[in-house]
């Protein structure tokens, strides 16, 4: 019965876990998940455990995420229209897609790549002067492991750094030196892309061509350069939890190792690594703007005994600008049959309840809703 009750790992079965406490000295190491793999351990520790553990191996049929080819969508009308339709069906079903040939070259994707691991795999001492939770903006790269790690339910096992892009972008001194360069210079091409998408998904919504670049959609970029090592055991815990993202659009670079997944009429479904692609995602605020026309999809990533896996996750968002500026469901798409189903609120507002929540396996938006 005691291993069973450490295996299913909940405060409540065990009186003597002080979770907050052992929350704590993990914070307080400064050095995160990789921290404890460096230093060897063979057991996943408890406030990493799932309540149950984690099925890797289902067998379900594979449903497989579209994937959408930018090429041509400039010079040739009749290939941007097929492109425009096909935007609309995978944000209206899936919330989630692969693009290729997107226009960012292959070799800017490898180095960002580069960059996160060299960042992450840095001399601890080095690395821990970057470590912080104070999101107020006064550190222009916040490293640390889970945002949410006093909030959420369990903890992910991964390490993240998160930095503000746009507007006012960092000086270069201002960035680690491991991914400095690549750093600027992939967030320029991921705003170029960015532009690109929200004329696509304008025109999807049968709106001006500039509407969602207008209302602010591309005013404000961070990326996030997240780190996954190997773990001993991948079913007892996660790599990130179920959620959906707090953004408008989300363009996510993955390497070779695989590991997210989709949560699509009932099931969950992988989304496999294409080289020199990139997955592209719908977030909380555009659904609030379409008023549900597009869907901010459930996703996860699961834990791996092979590591690490490293991915960049671009969000376009204006939650670090100090705006007061409301966002509500487009006046555009409602009507007498489509009223508007979520309140207006500021980018901030959002963001503070979703970072305050965690990631807890229920969607933010519920709260806006009329």
């Amino acid at each position: 019965m005691t291993n069973k009750m450490v295996l299913n790992d909940t405060s409540r079965c065990q009186p003597d876990y002080d979770r907050k406490a052992e929350l704590r000295a993990f914070d307080e190491t400064k050095t995160g998940v990789k921290g404890l793999v460096d230093a060897g351990i063979t057991e996943v520790p408890r406030i990493f455990h799932l309540p149950s553990p984690e099925n890797l191996n289902s067998q379900q049929p594979e449903l497989t995420l579209p994937t959408i080819d930018l090429q041509g969508i400039d010079n040739n009308p009749i290939r941007r229209k097929e492109v425009i339709e096909q935007v609309k069906g995978a944000l209206e079903s899936w919330g989630f897609f692969q693009l290729v040939n997107h226009g960012i070259p292959n070799n800017i994707l490898e180095e960002m790549i580069k960059g996160v691991v060299d960042f992450h795999e840095q001399e601890s001492e080095v690395k821990k002067q970057w470590y912080t939770r104070d999101m107020s903006g006064k550190t222009r790269v916040i490293y640390n492991s889970n945002f949410d790690l006093y909030s959420a339910p369990v903890t992910n096992w991964r390490d993240s750094f998160y930095c503000t892009m746009v507007p006012n972008p960092p000086q270069p001194h201002e960035l680690p030196s491991p991914c400095r360069d690549i750093l600027l210079e992939y967030s320029k091409q991921v705003m170029k892309l960015g532009v690109c998408l929200f004329e696509l998904m304008s025109e999807a919504l049968g709106l001006d061509r500039n509407h969602l670049v207008d209302i602010g959609c591309a005013d404000g970029l961070a990326v996030l350069g997240h780190y996954y090592p190997s773990c001993p055991q991948p079913e007892l815990t996660i790599g990130t939890r179920d959620h959906t993202d707090n953004d408008f659009i989300t363009i996510l670079l993955q390497d070779h190792m695989g590991g997210l997944k989709v949560f699509y009429e009932d099931q969950w479904t992988d989304v496999p690594p294409i080289p020199g692609a990139l997955v592209v995602n719908a977030g909380d605020f555009l659904q609030l703007i379409t008023n549900d026309k597009f869907v901010s999809s459930q996703h996860k990533v699961v834990a791996n005994k092979v590591g690490p896996r490293v991915s960049v996750a671009s969000f376009f968002t204006t939650g670090a600008i100090q705006t007061s500026k409301v966002y509500a469901p487009i006046t555009e798409l409602l009507s007498e049959d489509n009223p508007a189903k979520y309140r207006g609120t500021t980018m901030k507002e959002y963001v503070d309840y979703y970072r305050a929540k965690g990631l807890d396996g229920t969607s933010a938006l519920l709260y806006f809703k009329i």
